[in-house]
């Protein structure tokens, strides 16, 4: 069972383990280093309605959004903020990016993390903060600023975020199997959340300034240098969390992994809120090593998926789908990037980069057979991704 579990992301138990199915041809003509075509799974319903609820909600919540915005920041505010906004965003979509292109994520679930970040959670902040306000703002003893900085803030505000990764975890589960998609979702909601708060600060700072401009770059350094994946760290803690309850598939498990995840998120968000005249020093000795050891996480995930992916497909290979060319190609980031240049020099990058994707959904697939979630399921899957492997190998070697 060592061999099956070559990493900590992803335990097998012995019961559950099982031959990779045979190929019953010969053994396949290498793709080195090349690949395929295009074929797309289809998404279960649950994903599909997903999507949909979470268009028309942030439809619905741009009604409340974009009044509270304008109203606080004025036109030529919102416009600078806007603008300014789209800096710090870029930085984090693309740590989104970097961190989701080993087995990238359905383009329309992260669309729909974004506009659950920028509008839906932002309009659920703005109606249950008075509610949170009257009900556990006395019994704190606080004074209101500080209530609503050190304990509002934090509680609503990741409780509003994380609410759309739980959403994306229960209903479309097929593509949150694991800490890697709960941490791009999670920075992917954090992101859209950050751009529309960043629009408010930004554009306050034009509208209510005696000296717009330099008030301007005081907050965009704080806010948009400073601390652009403020809250990305803070909610990929309950992202984190929830993609390991994911990966076990039990529904109790996934709400218990909601709730805990929202303690360090909230204690995270706190800790950033209640840094006052010593700021310099606790961003030095504090949030800058927060920030590093999210990275040592990161780094850690992908090298753990990295290896993941290159034993799954080692056993494919045991069954004749792969050569053991191909499996050091698809399972390191040299071999792909040989791969897809080799590929684009030919034409066929697009194949290539298909094939890819391909043989990484088809590993994890294996992975949820192992862990013996919804095996049936996953093992149709698997039959339909083989033959996929398959016609996109024939696809490029045409």
């Amino acid at each position: 069972m060592k061999k099956a579990n070559p990493s900590w992301m992803g335990h097998v138990r012995s019961q559950n383990y099982r031959q990779a199915p045979a190929h019953d041809g010969a053994l396949p003509r290498p793709v080195v280093p090349a690949a395929v075509s295009g074929a797309r799974t289809r998404s279960p319903t649950g994903a599909i309605g997903l999507v949909v609820a979470g268009w028309a909600l942030g439809f619905l919540s741009l009604f409340l959004v974009l009044p509270l915005l304008l109203r606080n920041t004025g036109g030529p505010g919102f416009i600078v903020g806007f603008v300014a906004s789209l800096l710090p965003l870029s930085a984090v979509l693309l740590a989104v990016r970097f961190i989701d292109r080993w087995e990238p994520e359905p383009r329309r679930l992260l669309v729909f993390a974004f506009v659950w970040g920028a509008a839906v959670s932002i309009a659920v902040t703005t109606l249950i903060q008075p509610v949170f306000a009257l009900t556990a703002g006395p019994a704190s003893g606080l004074d209101y600023t500080t209530f609503a900085v050190t304990v509002q803030a934090p509680v609503v505000e990741e409780f509003a975020k994380s609410l759309g990764l739980l959403l994306l975890v229960l209903f479309a589960r097929k593509h949150v199997d694991g800490p890697v998609d709960g941490v791009v979702f999670a920075f992917t909601i954090a992101g859209g959340f950050a751009f529309t708060e960043n629009i408010l600060y930004f554009g306050r700072a034009i509208a209510e300034s005696g000296t717009p401009g330099p008030d301007l770059v005081v907050v965009f350094f704080l806010r948009g240098v400073m601390s652009p994946f403020a809250h990305a760290i803070f909610t990929g803690t309950t992202g984190l969390l929830l993609g390991f309850a994911a990966r076990r598939g039990n529904t109790g498990l996934i709400l218990a992994a909601f709730v805990v995840g929202l303690i360090p998120a909230m204690l995270l968000h706190r800790g950033w809120n209640s840094m006052g005249q010593d700021f310099l020093a606790q961003y030095i000795l504090v949030q800058i090593p927060i920030f590093l050891l999210a990275v040592l996480v990161i780094v850690m995930l992908r090298v753990a998926e990295n290896r993941l992916t290159r034993q799954r497909l080692r056993e494919y290979a045991a069954a004749g789908w792969f050569t053991g060319a191909e499996v050091d190609m698809l399972a390191t980031a040299g071999g792909r990037r040989r791969a897809l240049k080799w590929a684009r020099s030919t034409g066929r990058g697009p194949q290539m980069s298909a094939f890819l994707h391909a043989a990484t959904r088809l590993a994890f697939t294996r992975q949820r057979i192992l862990t013996g979630l919804d095996v049936p399921a996953h093992q149709r899957e698997e039959q339909q991704q083989l033959a996929d492997v398959v016609a996109l190998r024939a696809a490029v070697l045409q």
